[in-house]
């Protein structure tokens, strides 16, 4: 009997890709956090994933080898621009450091609890393989 991945990890490898794409979104934040008239942006998670879980669902198949695939082209799903508690500075960038270094290792903790549990999917996943 073959295995579904998608029924086996479920939303969780979504999960995990949108973190992903999120630690780099808050990093060129960060990285940009002096460059005058730089805005920030984050990914609204819940959103991005409720996208996700849609085209899950309704994925398009391709019938042949010339045809586009669906992917190609597509922005970040659920990215939008943040608005600043503080006032401009005057040079027009909407960066915080303090809020972006938080937003950041906030969503590096929830990556780790994502890839814990999709560790513990796979080795169950492995388990149920083996016999054991």
């Amino acid at each position: 009997m073959a295995i579904n991945f998608n029924n086996a990890l479920g939303i969780h490898e979504s999960a995990l890709h949108l973190k992903a794409v999120r630690a780099e979104v808050l990093a060129n934040n960060l990285a940009n956090a002096d460059t005058p008239n730089f805005k920030a942006r984050d990914i609204d998670f819940h959103q991005a994933l409720i996208n996700q879980q849609s085209k899950m669902n309704s994925s398009l198949h391709k019938t042949h080898f010339n045809h586009i695939d669906s992917k190609v082209g597509g922005e970040i799903p659920g990215l939008s621009y943040r608005i600043p508690l503080q006032p401009d500075t005057g040079d027009g960038n909407t960066v915080e450091a303090q809020i972006e270094q938080t937003k950041f290792a906030e969503n590096a903790m929830q990556y780790q609890a994502s890839l814990t549990f999709l560790t513990g999917r796979i080795k169950g996943l492995l388990s149920a393989i083996k016999g054991e």
